[in-house]
């Protein structure tokens, strides 16, 4: 229930709805605002919240969603349900173009990526599910081209009939063109028509505009006059019935339109439901682009909301008191601006300033206590927390507070996305009744405290645990004692029945109310005593003072007054609310103090658990290389081995075979080289002497000097595979390296994020992503910053990295060169004209450009080189293919140019 009947009005909600329209691109849109309205179902709350997501992901993202021709043809389309009935043209037309725009949509939210499971997983889901089943109709769009074209007007070749009559009517209005004209000169040169007289139409027909003095003088038809009298209209009689057949042809033409019109209908006529039920898809895209742009109007964010009753809002804003402090705040500065010296030019009829004028309007502003923006509020109701009295001083924010609850709740409720943090959450309520402002009724006889009391008297009624309720400056219109006890007696039923509410009083008796009934909670609105200004911050937990003395004396009361006052009450009352101010201060500061410390303590906490996985990741990682290296060491020695006891054996067996001996030590002494670099005098040496005889026994055994050498030669590999070791141990850290970003990129898909380093596909230049936004991201190559496409960039590796940064590290570029290239990137134009320029000068110049382009991140640029023979076309086109970054050329459109202009992107 929504209580009482202008709880719209009430809260502002007016306005937001209009706000709303004024966003629609269509009158379907428009529907869909009129008919928006309060729901409790939680689950539709979220898939409106969720399509609201969608479509700003959308409208930040690079790709154009089909928002054209969102035209409203639904009363046309079931107009023709009836037999013999049509669309006029510029209906059809209308048609045309809108159910292309559906077709458009609807391939849109088609796409996706295709899953291992064979299914498609839509980009947009919550929007897909709107286009889900939508019939589109693309062989009616292709018949209605066939018979309107681009520009909305029937072809001449919809039918042989129409192209026959029409080539008539040409040809006879050519012929009545030409005999007007000989007429006409005829006229003129006997002097009974103006040189510059041309023929004019009038009542359809092809007249003479002639003197009336002279009008006897042509024979023809009088057809009317001008208004002063000096000009009479005559059709001459030769082309009186070739005006007649004119007629005759255009009756025709009108006919022929109207039976292919109506053949035309008869095709649509099956599809009239389904056609109409697709236009629910542009209506409801509509609405939701309209809810989209106003959620960036608000700054606004879309919360996951519970089934329970629950407000956590973190920052929440009043929307409506946003847009006017902005509004505001632009008047004042163009005010500014633009009477700064007027306003010291107005002085008196004796020269005087209106000094007294301009320190009313001081004191008047000073004592308004306006904010210049909005200040957020932090706001909380929980089952703990189900009632909420707000205290504090006048016009220090209770109202706006409880209006921005009443306001934000039934916004989101509506399907709107609410200006809150991005950590708040929301829940539902059933209910949601207010009592705000004044309702006293001549006509009911009522007065304001009457029907306060009777809003009360519904909200009692009707309360439970799922309704919020709203009440401004509770109790108030009447004798504050029996008010007073009046509005804790309903407070109590309403504490009794578990509702939730949010509640404005100055009474001390609700204030004490909190401190003995469970569930309920103070809240004070904050006010700086040392600045005597209102703060509008919010804080739960304590009761505020409403600080009339203060502002008493700030207003300008007489101290006598405020004297006087602070006797009547006394002294005790007087020095126990500084001392509760103080407290509230010093609550305030060591406050802001925990959640400084506390917020720094998450981040420290946050940090180090970053690290330690990094630490353990990196020392698993570590063990991985360690015992793969160990098992490859393992391999090659057992590999090492098994090759010399198989060359012994082998001599041993053939060892009167001495060129079989070579050939296996010749073997063995390849692997050793292979396995060791630069070991080829060692393999030398094993295999032969000075004198090139073998040392081997008779037995096939190694003599004592080979003995000898080859002792030498196993601790020169040992100290040689140490170093192999070693460099290879310095491989093994950059393979960890790139085994830590393939596992970040299998993690990731690939896609490219923050940090990572990158470069421009086709060039060398390395540089590292600072942020992304969509598909577009912000790099950072050396002292320059540039933003491109995605697509457009790809990783690099350590190896690589390493390289590219020695080799430019030498580079440093100074405060001139940065600043000249900024100047450069700033005068970039996309256009380049090298007509008349020679084939090399041309070239040159498209380089540079081409370079420019690149380096400054432009997606199209365009070079005029004129038709001519085409040659310097060729040319350039020629350069633009061998180009890695050219992704495209093409001539440019007919009407911008043609062949004389390419257009490359980028």
């Amino acid at each position: 229930m929504i209580y009482p009947k202008n709880f719209e009005q009430k809260i502002g909600f007016t306005e937001i709805r209009a706000l709303l329209r004024e966003r629609c691109l269509s009158t379907l849109g428009k529907e869909k605002v009129d008919e928006m309205a309060f729901t409790t179902d939680a689950v539709q709350v979220n898939t409106w919240m969720e399509e609201i997501r969608e479509f700003r992901k959308i409208q930040e993202g690079v790709d154009d969603f089909p928002l054209d021709n969102f035209f409203d043809v639904r009363q046309s389309v079931a107009r023709i349900r009836l037999e013999g009935t049509h669309m006029e043209v510029d209906e059809l037309f209308d048609l045309k173009r809108s159910l292309e725009t559906i077709i458009a949509i609807v391939g849109f939210l088609s796409r996706g990526e295709e899953t291992e499971q064979d299914e498609i997983r839509h980009y947009y889901p919550a929007l897909y599910a709107l286009a889900d089943g939508v019939a589109t109709f693309p062989l009616l769009v292709q018949r209605i081209s066939q018979i309107i074209d681009k520009f909305g007007k029937m072809r001449d070749n919809a039918s042989p009939d129409l192209l026959k009559i029409r080539q008539e009517l040409a040809r006879t209005e050519g012929s009545i063109s030409r005999t007007l004209y000989s007429i006409l000169r005829s006229a003129q040169g006997e002097g009974l028509v103006e040189k510059d007289v041309t023929p004019t139409l009038r009542d359809g027909r092809l007249v003479i505009p002639v003197a009336p003095g002279l009008k006897r003088r042509i024979s023809g038809i009088i057809h009317d006059e001008s208004a002063t009298g000096r000009t009479v209209y005559i059709e001459p009689t030769e082309v009186v019935e070739a005006n007649n057949k004119i007629r005759e042809l255009e009756n025709d033409e009108r006919r022929e339109m109207i039976r292919i019109l109506t053949e035309f209908a008869k095709k649509v006529r099956p599809n009239v439901k389904e056609i109409l039920d697709s236009y629910n898809l542009l209506a409801v895209i509509d609405f939701i682009r309209a809810k989209s742009e106003l959620a960036r109007l608000f700054k606004a964010f879309e919360p996951q909301v519970s089934e329970e009753p629950h407000i956590d809002w973190i920052r929440a804003i009043h929307p409506l008191l946003q847009l006017s402090l902005e509004r505001k705040s632009h008047q004042m500065v163009n005010r500014y601006e633009s009477g700064d010296n007027a306003s010291t030019d107005k002085v008196t009829v004796d020269g005087s300033v209106k000094e007294d004028e301009e320190t009313v309007l001081e004191e008047e502003n000073a004592t308004r206590n306006v904010p210049s923006s909005v200040v957020p509020l932090d706001i909380q109701l929980t089952k703990e927390k189900h009632l909420l009295i707000i205290s504090g001083p006048n016009a220090g924010g209770k109202s706006v507070c409880l209006k921005t609850v009443g306001l934000l709740q039934y916004m989101l409720q509506c399907g709107l996305s609410i200006p809150i943090g991005d950590r708040s959450t929301a829940g539902m309520f059933n209910d949601i009744m207010i009592d705000i402002g004044d309702e006293q009724s001549i006509e009911n006889d009522l007065s304001t405290y009457s029907s306060h009391l009777m809003n009360m008297k519904i909200m009692m009624r009707r309360a439970n645990d799922r309704t919020l309720i709203l009440i401004d400056e509770f109790g108030t219109g009447t004798e504050p004692q029996i008010g007073g006890a009046i509005a804790e007696s309903v407070l109590r039923q309403f504490w009794q029945k578990h509702a939730w509410a949010v509640i404005t009083t100055h009474y001390q008796n609700l204030k004490h109310f909190a401190e003995d009934h469970p569930g309920t909670v103070n809240g004070a609105m904050l006010y700086d005593r040392h600045m005597m200004c209102p703060l509008f911050q919010l804080a739960i937990g304590r009761p505020g003072s409403s600080f009339a003395i203060e502002i008493a004396r700030k207003t300008g009361i007489p101290e006598e007054v405020i004297r006087d006052a602070s006797e009547i009450v006394g002294s005790d009352y007087i020095q126990s609310d500084k001392y509760l101010q103080d407290i509230v201060r010093d609550k305030r500061y060591w406050e802001n103090k925990r959640q400084t410390v506390h917020s720094h303590e998450k981040e420290l906490e946050k940090r180090i658990a970053q690290y330690e996985k990094e630490i353990a990741a990196l020392e698993q990682s570590r063990k991985e290389i360690i015992n793969r290296a160990k098992a490859q060491a393992e391999e090659i020695i057992r590999e090492s081995n098994r090759r010399i006891e198989n060359a012994i054996r082998e001599i041993r067996e053939k060892q009167a075979e001495k060129e079989e001996t070579k050939r296996i030590r010749q073997e063995l002494a390849a692997y050793e080289a292979g396995l060791i670099d630069g070991d080829k005098a060692a393999g030398k040496a094993s295999s032969t002497d000075k004198s090139g005889k073998k040392k081997i026994k008779n037995n096939g055994l190694l003599s004592d000097e080979e003995f000898q050498k080859k002792v030498e030669k196993i601790k020169n590999r040992k100290e040689k595979h140490a170093q192999h070791l070693k460099e290879k141990a310095g491989k093994q850290e950059e393979a960890a390296a790139a085994l830590k970003k393939a596992v970040r990129e299998k993690q990731t898909g690939g896609a490219i994020l923050a940090g990572d380093a990158v470069r421009i596909k086709g060039l060398t230049s390395v540089g590292k992503v600072e942020s992304i936004d969509g598909k577009q991201a912000t790099v950072i190559f050396g002292d320059m910053r540039t933003k491109m496409a995605l697509s457009r960039l790809e990783h690099i590796d350590a190896p690589t990295l390493q390289q590219e940064q020695k080799q430019f590290q030498a580079y440093n570029y100074s405060r001139e060169t940065r600043e000249t290239i900024d100047k450069h990137r700033n005068q970039f134009r996309q256009e380049l004209d090298v007509r008349g320029m020679r084939a090399d000068e041309a070239l040159t110049q498209v380089q540079y450009f081409i370079d420019d382009a690149i380096l400054v991140g432009a997606s199209q640029v365009r070079i005029l080189h004129g038709k001519g023979n085409g040659i310097l076309r060729q040319l350039i086109r020629q350069y633009l293919g061998s180009v890695p970054n050219v992704t495209n050329y093409r001539d440019e459109h007919v009407q911008f140019g043609g062949a004389g202009i390419t257009v490359v992107e980028l």
